[in-house]
């Protein structure tokens, strides 16, 4: 499995999208997580996008899901859910080096390098 972080992130928080509960399931395989630990693809039945988070021998992970097919919404509306997934992969990366006031614009160019790769990667699933 390929992981989308940045370079400079590759030993703190990995991350992927779903598009569909299939490759959700591929990578928590690739994870070697339980099966029967396993979350639902998405936390509930309002949520359009869920960003699951875990930590798998000392690595820490994150999974944006976000279906292919999502009722009556735009492609902008899809680039909005994937930058706010984005700013909650941020603060877990974040949190885990233990970094309370990053600089605004390291923080900004931290959610555009990571939102980024989310809608990239979203759009290569569902061409």
């Amino acid at each position: 499995m390929s992981w989308l972080n940045p370079s400079l992130w590759d030993s703190v928080c990995k991350f992927q999208v779903a598009t569909t509960e299939k490759r959700f399931h591929a990578i928590l395989r690739d994870l070697g997580l339980q099966e029967d630990l396993w979350p639902m693809f998405q936390k509930n039945a309002r949520a359009d996008a869920t960003t699951h988070f875990f930590e798998s021998d000392k690595d820490h992970c994150a999974i944006v899901c976000l279906p292919r097919q999502v009722k009556d919404i735009s492609g902008i509306q899809i680039a909005s859910l994937l930058v706010h997934e984005a700013v909650h992969i941020w603060q877990h990366h974040r949190d885990l080096v233990g970094e309370a006031n990053p600089g605004t614009e390291s923080e900004a160019y931290a959610i555009q390098a990571i939102a980024q790769r989310l809608m990239y990667e979203y759009w290569r699933q569902v061409k």
